[in-house]
């Protein structure tokens, strides 16, 4: 976000000058610091937008540092992304637990930085926003409790409404309850801007099943009204009032009868854009509506507008969050883990196999004499045939089996709960396809290929971490190359 500040602490000085570079260039205005006394001087006299803190400082750890940060009045609400050169599980969950946004690890992609710092930078601004319309909303709340026991019935609404929910169980519940203050059987949520046609209901108290659901606003001149005016429109008597003399025309013409005696059209604005209107209605045996309940209504919907987008924010977020994560863990080209994802995933798989005395079993796959192939077709061809060798992989693997690109033409199943024998006889099936496919390009008919196969296994007397997995399948991998390739190796 153009001219957000961000203070950068870490004590090493090339980690300080790249951060500060990308993030400049990336719009941001950067400081920095290289302890723990520097940055507390710069948040005095310079407060930031975000802190990218380091998890090791010279005089502080930066996780005692958050907690400092999340306990004084000053910082509280500060968004802190920890930089870690290395993130094991509980130095992860001790950090968000503490309060943290994210956790990135050193050394950074300088896109993936961009795109963190930008999407909480936009969550933190848009957060910002929400608390303000949030305390505007409360003022408006107070003002209105004092004048009737309507507020009361306000306040119930809007304690509903302000958890965690999504904008449509906003919507649903504030129709409900709108519905039950005024005594209404019919109250709905017509999501629709001014000019449009076609208006969508969001939700209906009196079928709570119609959801999705498209009207023709030509049949609602009242809710076209509030639209193109954008105030709330009353129309106590559907049979005498003007507004609706073409339409009496054609009921009487038709035949038609109509139950409804008196409507309320009540418009919203969700930031600074139309959404829809609230369209609530009484029956032709019931009293009809007054303009003491259009201001009743009218104040409920305003002040939970600040929900309905506080709402919207949090799934935004939680959006771009999930985007983040796969954009962290996934290679870009097969779509499949990358190696960085591989390693924690394998951490954790051979974790669980100590604690159940379990198997666990790593197949390490070459593609044989894949240079060739760029050399002779272009790297277009040989990015083509990666991507066909995952889809290939992924197709061949269990539920519970995991696929990464380990670097290059190189990939790696990992095979939970799978014995050596086991291991072995999928490895030559993935062998035994790989040389049986004429692998397509939009570039070449048909290319054929080989692979090479290291198997390794926990436990073994060779193998006692990860790095160990890695190590004992690439000696495997090694002697099926040097075997003649096209083979299995253990």
């Amino acid at each position: 976000m153009s001219d957000a500040r961000v203070l950068v602490v870490d004590d090493d000085e090339g980690v300080r000058r790249a951060l500060t570079t990308t993030l400049g260039d990336a719009g941001c205005e950067v400081r920095a610091a290289a302890d723990a006394a520097s940055m507390r001087a710069a948040l005095a006299d310079w407060p930031p937008d975000l802190l990218l803190l380091d998890a090791a400082l010279p005089d502080a750890d930066g996780t005692q540092l958050l907690h400092e940060l999340k306990a004084a009045d000053a910082t509280r609400q500060l968004p802190v992304v920890l930089l870690a050169t290395r993130l094991p599980d509980e130095m992860t969950e001790l950090a968000l637990g503490l309060g943290a946004v994210d956790v990135l690890r050193k050394p950074f992609r300088a896109r993936e930085l961009v795109a963190r710092v930008h999407a909480q930078l936009r969550a933190n601004a848009l957060l910002h926003t929400t608390q303000l319309a949030l305390h505007g909303a409360e003022e408006e709340l107070d003002r209105v409790r004092e004048d009737s026991e309507n507020q009361r019935k306000l306040v119930d609404i809007l304690h509903e409404v302000t958890g965690d929910l999504s904008s449509d169980e906003i919507y649903h519940i504030l129709a409900r309850r709108v519905a039950r203050a005024l005594a209404l059987s019919r109250c709905s949520v017509i999501l629709a801007r001014p000019g449009d046609r076609v208006g969508v209901v969001a939700t209906a108290f009196d079928n709570p099943a119609l959801r999705n659901y498209e009207i023709d606003l030509e049949g609602y001149p009242e809710i076209r009204a509030a639209l193109e005016h954008g105030h709330p429109v009353l129309v106590e008597d559907l049979h005498t009032s003007p507004l609706y003399e073409d339409l009496r025309r054609e009921w009487a013409a038709n035949g038609m009868q109509v139950p409804i005696r008196s409507v309320i059209a009540l418009p919203f604005t969700l930031g600074k854009v139309q959404a829809g209107v609230f369209f609530l209605r009484r029956m032709v045996n019931e009293p009809p509506l007054t303009n003491e309940d259009v201001e009743f209504a009218d104040s409920v919907i305003k002040a939970a507008v600040a929900a309905i987008h506080r709402a919207q924010v949090i799934e935004t977020t939680k959006a771009d969050n999930a985007r983040l994560e796969v954009l962290a863990h996934t290679d870009p080209l097969t779509q499949v883990l990358n190696r960085r994802a591989l390693t924690v995933r394998l951490a954790s798989e051979l974790e669980r196999a100590r604690r159940y005395d379990s198997v666990l079993t790593l197949l390490m796959v070459d593609l044989d004499h894949f240079k060739q192939v760029n050399d002779t077709y272009g790297h277009l061809v040989g990015d083509e045939v990666l991507r066909e060798i995952a889809l290939l992989l992924q197709n061949e693997i269990r539920s519970v089996d995991v696929v990464a690109r380990y670097g290059g033409e190189e990939f790696v199943v990992v095979l939970p709960e799978t014995s050596l024998v086991g291991a072995t006889t999928f490895a030559e099936r993935i062998r035994e396809h790989v040389a049986a496919t004429p692998f397509a390009t939009s570039l070449v008919e048909s290319l054929r290929l080989t692979a090479s196969v290291g198997v390794s296994s926990y436990p073994s007397t060779t193998v006692n971490s990860v790095d160990d997995l890695f190590a004992r399948a690439d000696e495997a991998l090694y002697r099926a190359k040097a075997e003649g390739r096209n083979r299995v190796c253990l």
